[in-house]
C-alpha cells in the first residue's frame, strides 16, 4: 500500500522541466507544517539542487566506493524539497541519489514526540512480513552529518538515534535485482504512537488526519495546542517548551509504545558513532 503522500505529478518529459515546483514537489514541510511529509517522488531521482533528474539503475558500487551509504527515508526525508532545504542550510550542493525502493519488514508509524517544526513526524517502526515502496538515500559523511545533526542524532536531548537495520532482518530491493545488506535509519528515542490494540499506529501521511484525530482524543491536548491543526501547528512551532510538554503528554495519556527497532540502537556497519548521542563536531540545526 503506497503512502498517502508519496505520489507527485506526473514524470515529464525527457529533456523537460525537472525544477521541483514544476514536478509539484516543491512544498518544504519545515515552512508548512501541515503539508508534512512532502510530496514524494514517483520514482527514483538524482536530486541535484533545486533539480530532480532521472536515475538510471542504481549505481551502488560507484557510490559505496564514494563513501556513501544507505539511509531508509520514513518520513519528510523522502520530500525532495526538505532534502533541499536542510542541506541549503549548510551550504550542501552536492547531488543526493533517491532511490525507490522494495522494503520488506518496517512499517511508518508515529513519532511519540512533538516537532518544533510544528507537526507530529514519522518513526519507522518493525513490521515482519509488511511490504512499503520507500525511498533509500544515498548520503556522502556531509551529507550524513546534515541529516543527523536535524534529528538530534549528536545530542543527548535530541529525539532520534540513527541505526543499521540488517539484511535479513529488513530487506531492501532498490529495484536492479540486487538486495541490500541493511540500511540506516531514524528511530525515535522517545518510541511511537499506538492504535486502539496497542501496536504501533500507522502514520496516515496526511497530517492535518493525523493532528485532527490526537486533538480529539485529548482534552488536555487540545488545552495545550488549541483545537485545530491549523492552531497545533502555529502554537508548536519553535515553542520548545510547549513541544515538551506535548511529548509528555503523550506517555502521560498512555499512547506511546516500543517501535520494536530499539535492539538496533548503536550497531552499524564499520561505525561506532552509529546511535550515539555523544557531541560532534559536525553541523547543529533546530531538531524536528
Amino acid at each position: 500500500m503506497p503512502h498517502p503522500r508519496t505520489e507527485g505529478r506526473e514524470p515529464v518529459p525527457p529533456g523537460g522541466n525537472r525544477t521541483l515546483r514544476a514536478l509539484g514537489l516543491d512544498g518544504v514541510p519545515r515552512e508548512e507544517p501541515l503539508l508534512y511529509p512532502g510530496a514524494w517522488p514517483r520514482e527514483s531521482g538524482l536530486l541535484d539542487g533545486d533539480l530532480l533528474l532521472p536515475l538510471g539503475r542504481p549505481a551502488r558500487e560507484e557510490w559505496e566506493e564514494d563513501g556513501r551509504v544507505p539511509v531508509l527515508a520514513i518520513g519528510s526525508n523522502a520530500s525532495p524539497a526538505q532534502l533541499r532545504h536542510k542541506m541549503a542550510e549548510f551550504g550542501i550542493d552536492s547531488p543526493v541519489p533517491m532511490v525507490r525502493s522494495r522494503v520488506t519488514g518496517v512499517d511508518v508509524g508515529v513519532s511519540a514526540h512533538v516537532s518544533r517544526m510544528g507537526y507530529v513526524s514519522a518513526s519507522p517502526v518493525a513490521a515482519p512480513g509488511a511490504v512499503r515502496e520507500l525511498f533509500v538515500l544515498w548520503l556522502d559523511a556531509g551529507q550524513l552529518a546534515v541529516i543527523d545533526a536535524g534529528e538530534g542524532v549528536p545530542m543527548a536531548g535530541g529525539n532520534f538515534d540513527r541505526v543499521w537495520l540488517p539484511a535479513p532482518d529488513v530487506r531492501v530491493e532498490p529495484g536492479d535485482g540486487s538486495v541490500l545488506g541493511g540500511a540506516y535509519a531514524y528511530v525515535n528515542r522517545h518510541g511511537v504512537l499506538r492504535d486502539g490494540t496497542g501496536a504501533p499506529r500507522r502514520h496516515p501521511g496526511e497530517q492535518r488526519a493525523l493532528i485532527t484525530e490526537l486533538l480529539h482524543g485529548s482534552a488536555r491536548l487540545r488545552e495545550l495546542f488549541g483545537v485545530t491543526p491549523e492552531e497545533f501547528c502555529a502554537r508548536a512551532r519553535a515553542d520548545r517548551r510547549l513541544c515538551d510538554r506535548g511529548t509528555r503528554l503523550f506517555a502521560e495519556e498512555q499512547w506511546v509504545t516500543a517501535s520494536g527497532l530499539e535492539r538496533y540502537t548503536g550497531s552499524g556497519p564499520d561505525d561506532p558513532s552509529a546511535g550515539g548521542r555523544a557531541p560532534s563536531a559536525g553541523p547543529t540545526a533546530p531538531m524536528p
